[in-house]
């Protein structure tokens, strides 16, 4: 007797069933970064005794924080099929003008009336308030530059790649033309607690890595719980037909760039702390190495895919093989090649996986 709802002759079984590397833990490429992220560990444990000490995981947790909160932002952008150049230039603008305002506020130049003399020596008149001024400055000039990528994108229609990449040349321009080319410090009576914001630690934990975590939460609620989060997943999906069911999708884009700007400002500015300054080459080409995390960890450049927790996984990697390979004393000159292959070969694993059975 025939089986009930299937045609004779005819077995549909196989039909819509995914190969066993497309499934369950192999699922998403974070997946198979991670996998790969733990022969690395066990490789570069294995080759160096040095590896695995707590003083060169510290090193590790705090050295890929300095570009996982760019490709936090970045992977937005990624999610909706753009893409952003200019983030390691906003890391180096931003953290210039936070420096420059915070000397600028000390020494008087502008708003005289945030300090005061204690037994001689200048003080703040408000503890805190040149630092926090300092810092709002510094995100500021990072929104502008967010939002102006954003409107000429998504309002002028204009292509992502040559915005951005505009926006590079221009903003390190700037870096230079504001500073002669020296560069900026923090200085004044509130610089120790810039220093203790964005290089101290809270117990054993650097503080980039605590801020990097904070915002992986948020963003991850965000993404994932918000129909905000939706609309960008929309976006990089099938932006015709998100536009279609009402997504504000040119309003969507300008957040999303003008939050990659911000995240890439912050990003900065905690550098600028853990240099002790901010020269104007600061970041320089740090894009190719944020951008190749968010790919690394999963965010795909068609769009639609994406997340926190792929780029944090990306940017582990990345810093985990650069670290083995000092301690391993292979030459600098290799690392690139390497970022290169990996690039490659997460692209390829990737191809793979989505591939119909």
């Amino acid at each position: 007797m025939a089986e009930t709802g299937r045609l004779p002759g005819l077995d549909l079984d196989n039909v819509g069933r995914a190969s066993w590397w497309q499934r369950g833990l192999f699922a998403s490429q974070s997946a198979y970064v991670s996998l790969a992220l733990v022969a690395v560990v066990i490789g570069m444990s294995l080759a160096s005794q040095n590896f695995l000490t707590a003083g060169n995981i510290s090193n590790v947790a705090q050295n890929f924080s300095f570009i996982a909160i760019a490709t936090l932002g970045i992977t937005l952008v990624i999610i909706t099929g753009g893409i952003d150049l200019s983030v390691g230039s906003v890391m180096c603008f931003s953290a210039i003008i936070s420096a420059m305002t915070m000397t600028a506020l000390s020494d008087g130049s502008i708003a005289p009336w945030l300090i005061t003399t204690v037994d001689g020596k200048p003080a703040a008149a408000v503890p805190g308030l040149i630092f926090a001024l300092s810092i709002l400055a510094g995100l500021a000039v990072s929104l502008v530059i967010g939002l102006a990528n954003g409107f000429a994108i998504a309002r002028l229609g204009l292509s992502p790649f040559v915005t951005t990449l505009g926006m590079l040349s221009i903003v390190r321009g700037l870096c230079y033309v504001v500073t002669n080319g020296r560069g900026s410090f923090p200085s004044g009576p509130d610089a120790d607690l810039f220093y203790a914001v964005t290089a101290g630690k809270v117990g054993p934990l650097p503080m980039p890595f605590v801020y990097l975590v904070g915002l992986a939460i948020v963003m991850a609620i965000v993404l994932h719980h918000t129909a905000w989060g939706r609309h960008v997943f929309a976006l990089g999906g099938n932006e015709k037909a998100a536009e279609l069911t009402g997504v504000p999708v040119a309003r969507v884009k300008i957040q999303v760039y003008a939050l990659s700007a911000l995240a890439a400002g912050l990003n900065g500015i905690i550098v600028s702390g853990w240099l002790g300054s901010a020269p104007a080459n600061m970041a320089n080409s740090y894009e190719l190495n944020i951008i190749a995390a968010a790919v690394i960890g999963g965010a795909n450049l068609a769009g639609g895919i994406g997340g926190p927790l792929g780029a944090i996984v990306g940017c582990v990697l990345l810093e985990v093989i650069r670290n083995g390979l000092v301690l391993a004393q292979v030459s600098s000159y290799w690392q690139q090649t390497l970022v290169g292959c990996i690039i490659v070969l997460a692209v390829l694993v990737d191809r793979l996986r989505t591939r119909g059975p």
